[in-house]
């Protein structure tokens, strides 16, 4: 007996005091003032629910919203022939031609390209909402084909990495790049910035590369073109010409220089167009295919294909951009005190090129075509020096400007991390008696573009 009240009497006591408490509401006020300690106990309150997934989507439009029609524009398909056949009119066709003109020519549309046709679900006969076209893996546009009827231009996000390569010249510097793993666009942009430097049709065997570039990529995997050239050294003649992108002032001041801080380019290009052949030199005496009769050719002629587009060959101002019956359509460029430039017989003039139109060096201001007095497509290029006609390849022209003062202290903290850069690059063992190997070194830092 007496062990039962050793133990039993306080229980009972603790269990007065627990029921006293409970009487007074204790529990119940400490439960209200630390909910959000202890939770909330209301067993019939319903679980917190997962916050719906985002629906999956195709160029910004919901994918469960629409039945979806992939397909290639096929040779002569226009716009109208495709939407007709998904229920749309032709006002809304003509609507979106007038209202999206300045963001997509519809007659701009490529056989081969794929589109997009996002149908109402549920339809007997399928009706497009909207079409999306592709021209390439990067850009594309929307079409919503309701009668508000508007283009939207978009694109797909481009991640950059930065890559590096590296050869040995054995043959020439477009095989022995793309045989390293380069692409076409890359020894494109190698030549320009070297144009002046470096003679590529008189490169020696033995000469190398080192280079370190952007490649673009979508979908992270896609690679879609390079972006640019951020080194180089290049070996030429057991000499090292290193060319350095610097850019500043929010992309205003840009350039590609040397390590002295010199420009690696003349305040001229060597031609307005990229791809061409010279079909006619500066001649005080050339029979005129049109005129028939002989005539100074006051400029030089490049025959291209029709549209090929046509560069500004310096920086300068646009002080004519017209058409006469000689000339066809021309732009004249004045680019200082002493240069001008005019680029003749053009198919069409570049968007926003008119007079007063501030235009850079390799800028298009306009395509190739036959304007005027002309037998077929090309560009006569004119060369004017202190208001003289004269022939651009007798000219000493001169060097861009140089690294601005301004600059100077920056672009000495790139130089010398690129430059350490470049040096560290391995170039291929030249073996006696073997060809020279190649060899590819890639980043793997992307970034967003």
């Amino acid at each position: 007996m007496t062990q039962y009240l050793k133990f039993g009497l306080p229980i009972l006591l603790l269990f007065l005091t627990v029921f006293l408490l409970n009487d007074q509401c204790v529990f119940d006020q400490f439960l209200a003032e630390n909910k959000a300690l202890v939770g909330d106990l209301d067993a019939d309150a319903p679980l917190a629910e997962k916050p719906p997934s985002p629906p999956e989507t195709l160029f910004g439009l919901p994918l469960d919203s629409f039945d979806i029609k992939e397909n290639i524009i096929a040779p002569g398909e226009s716009f109208s022939d495709i939407l007709t056949r998904y229920g749309v009119g032709y006002p809304i066709i003509h609507r979106i031609a007038e209202k999206g003109k300045d963001v997509f020519d519809l007659r701009q549309l490529r056989s081969g390209k794929p589109y997009w046709l996002f149908c109402r679900p549920g339809d007997s006969l399928p009706v497009a909402r909207y079409m999306v076209y592709q021209p390439d893996l990067v850009n594309f546009f929307v079409f919503d084909l309701s009668d508000s009827a508007w283009v939207h231009a978009g694109s797909k996000e481009v991640c950059i990495r930065e890559k590096h390569i590296t050869g040995r010249i054995s043959s020439s510097l477009y095989e022995t790049i793309v045989a390293a793993g380069g692409s076409p666009a890359l020894v494109m942009e190698l030549s320009q910035i070297y144009a002046w430097t470096i003679d590529f049709f008189r490169i020696d065997k033995g000469d190398y590369f080192k280079v370190v570039y952007e490649e673009k990529y979508i979908d992270d995997t896609v690679q879609v073109g390079i972006g640019r050239i951020l080194a180089a050294d290049f070996g030429h003649r057991d000499k090292d010409f290193y060319a350095f992108w610097f850019q500043a002032d929010s992309g205003r001041y840009s350039d590609y220089f040397d390590e002295s801080g010199a420009n690696l380019r003349k305040a001229f290009l060597r031609a307005p167009l990229e791809y061409a052949r010279i079909s006619s030199r500066y001649t005080r005496k050339r029979f005129h295919p049109v005129l028939k009769r002989y005539k100074a050719h006051l400029g030089t002629d490049y025959a291209a294909p029709h549209g090929t587009p046509i560069r500004s060959t310096a920086n300068g101002k646009v002080v004519a951009a017209s058409y006469t019956r000689g000339n066809g359509n021309y732009v004249k460029v004045r680019h200082n005190a002493v240069y001008t430039t005019q680029y003749l017989h053009m198919s069409r003039f570049a968007k926003g090129i008119r007079p007063g139109k501030v235009v850079k060096q390799g800028e298009v201001i306009g395509y190739v075509g036959s304007t005027g007095l002309a037998t077929g497509p090309h560009v006569c290029y004119r060369f004017w020096k202190n208001g003289v006609q004269v022939d651009p390849y007798a000219q000493d022209l001169p060097d861009a400007e140089p690294l601005a003062q301004a600059y100077l202290e920056e672009f000495k903290a790139l130089l010398e991390f690129r430059k350490a850069e470049l040096d560290a690059l391995p170039l291929p063992v030249e073996e006696p008696g073997k060809t020279p190997q190649l060899a590819v070194n890639t980043g793997e830092e992307p970034r967003a573009s």
